[in-house]
């Protein structure tokens, strides 16, 4: 199989020739047209429309599963003034996303991470972006699941199975979150290797439901008011300002991750030169708004900012508190809904990338991972074993009740170093007068001109890089107030830093293996390499 590393789409067919109208929303009708310049054949079905794409990004990030589950962390903190994270987490994000746009019109390709880092820098260096990406979004995918200790049981006590206390940071609170989290993992599991009809319709009705959750949250909460906005330029947290709004980042910065999984599901969307740049920067814009909103309304219309529980309940206490019981429960189980849709979108965009690096046999057991079945048009393999490792994942929490900060740190942590090894390179190539390619006639699905920065790609390409590499640091740094609170747990104050070297470690290891039984570059790799030395990439034309 021969490998293209030319991002750039072949020109436009005459009009009326386009196939607007095709199944696939490929240029001239034929289901394999989209991926043939990249040298791959399409084995998913492409039946996503706009809104479908929208979803696949948007329940990623799910506002509401995040910062119920995260707003504690952020308040504890900073106080009130964390609330102005926020923007910044999301001015630097949308940095990030305008790039991946830029990357998402020119190379719409399943494991656009791996895929963009690899024509981008080289097949080695893409392998280590795609590898540390799919460890991250498997953790991400724990993560998110156990997002259901924090909503379920306030929802009805019954949820509460193992031991009388629901707060996460209990030793009950965390085995019980273990147990409900496994409990979604299979059922998301199942609908990744069923038909993606069945998994799109679960998302767009998640993020329907979602939506109207955030804004009739919103709502209640502004008209329950006990102060005004001014309370956010206070502080009150842990420690000085700006370590506390350094931790209080942690917040936003979890919550406004997964964007790119619109780029992910390409080869399963109409028109996705058009579609998913688009799709990307509306899904971050919309979530930033909505997550924005949600932490505000939850500031000024909590009961008190002293009592201690906005730091250990978040905005679950704020919504029983105020709005009462039951209409409180109702959108609870909205929130519950949403924590469903986002497992399922992350899992689902975690597989899409496994199944993108086994298809060029860069994985171990790469055969069977990349395995689609006509009858599904589903990687269900790569699907299980995606399920599986987030499972085990979920087993920490029965060691300590701190292990659920330690996975959601670090599973950020990794994405946002993944983040920056396609950034990065994108910035050397514009350095390089390489980036973006020669246009020519290139145009998307609909005969429109590609998505571009234009002359603006070069400063918001360096500010990407540039915040990209802080957060990660941010994020990583050993903090014991933050990682091992009560002392005791040094491998959690040390975690993330762990889990990145024991990524790269094996991963290193993996590649030292191939080489020394002689098996050399896997297919995939080799064929980048080759063009990249016959000069026949079209990146550098």
């Amino acid at each position: 199989m021969t490998v293209t590393t030319d991002p750039t789409p072949p020109a436009p067919p005459p009009a009326g020739a386009r196939g607007e109208g095709s199944p696939d929303g490929s240029p001239d009708g034929s289901p394999d047209a989209s991926l043939a310049s990249f040298g791959y054949p399409q084995e998913l079905r492409r039946r996503m429309g706009r809104y479908a794409s929208f979803a696949a990004g948007f329940s990623f990030i799910s506002v509401l599963t995040t910062v119920f589950q995260f707003f504690s962390l952020g308040y504890s903190f900073g106080g009130p003034v964390f609330f102005w994270t926020w923007p910044a987490v999301l001015a630097g994000q949308l940095l990030v996303a305008a790039c991946f746009a830029e990357l998402a019109a020119r190379m719409p390709i399943s494991g656009a991470i791996y895929q963009w880092a690899s024509r981008l820098g080289s097949p080695s260096f893409g392998w280590y972006a795609g590898w540390i990406m799919v460890t991250g979004r498997i953790v991400v995918v724990a993560a998110a699941a156990l997002a259901l200790q924090v909503v379920l049981p306030a929802v009805w006590p019954g949820f509460q199975v193992v031991g009388g206390d629901p707060s996460p940071t209990t030793t009950s609170g965390a085995a019980n979150a273990a147990l409900l989290g496994l409990v979604l993992l299979a059922l998301t599991t199942l609908l990744n290797v069923l038909d993606n009809r069945a998994l799109s319709a679960v998302n767009t009705v998640g993020v329907t439901a979602e939506i109207a959750g955030v804004g009739l949250i919103v709502t209640l909460l502004a008209t329950h008011a006990e102060r005004d906005p001014g309370i956010t330029l206070h502080t009150g947290g842990q420690g000085g300002l700006i370590a506390a709004l350094l931790v209080g980042s942690f917040t936003a910065a979890y919550v406004l991750i997964g964007f790119e999984s619109a780029s992910e599901m390409s080869e399963e969307t109409v028109n996705p030169r058009r579609t998913a740049p688009r799709t990307t920067l509306s899904a971050l814009t919309t979530s930033g708004v909505c997550g924005g909103l949600l932490l505000l309304g939850g500031l000024l219309a909590a009961p008190s900012l002293t009592d201690g529980r906005l730091a250990t309940e978040g905005l679950g206490y704020v919504l029983t508190s105020t709005l009462g019981d039951g209409l409180g429960r109702v959108l609870l189980a909205d929130v519950a809904l949403a924590v469903c849709a986002a497992t399922l979108a992350i899992q689902t965009s975690a597989t899409r990338m496994l199944y993108s690096m086994a298809r060029d046999g860069v994985l171990p057991f790469s055969a069977r991972l990349a395995r689609v079945p006509r009858r599904t048009g589903m990687p269900g393999t790569a699907a299980v074993v995606v399920g599986v490792c987030a499972g085990l994942l979920l087993l920490l929490n029965l060691a300590s009740p701190q292990a659920i900060l330690a996975i959601g740190t670090t599973c950020i942590a990794m994405v946002y170093l993944a983040y920056a090894m396609v950034t990065g390179p994108m910035l050397a190539r514009r350095l390089r007068g390489e980036w973006p390619p020669p246009a020519g006639d290139a145009r998307d699905e609909l005969g429109r001109p590609l998505f571009s920065l234009g002359r603006w790609g070069l400063p918001v390409n360096a500010l990407a890089v540039v915040y990209g590499v802080f957060m990660t640091v941010n994020l990583s740094w050993p903090r014991a107030e933050v990682y091992d609170p009560e002392g005791g747990h040094w491998w959690f104050r040390w975690f993330t830093v762990l889990v990145l070297g024991a990524t790269v470690a094996t991963g290193a290891a993996y590649r030292w293996y191939r080489r020394r039984e002689g098996l050399g570059p896997a297919a995939g790799e080799a064929d980048l390499r080759s063009r990249k030395e016959h000069g026949s990439e079209a990146v550098s034309a």
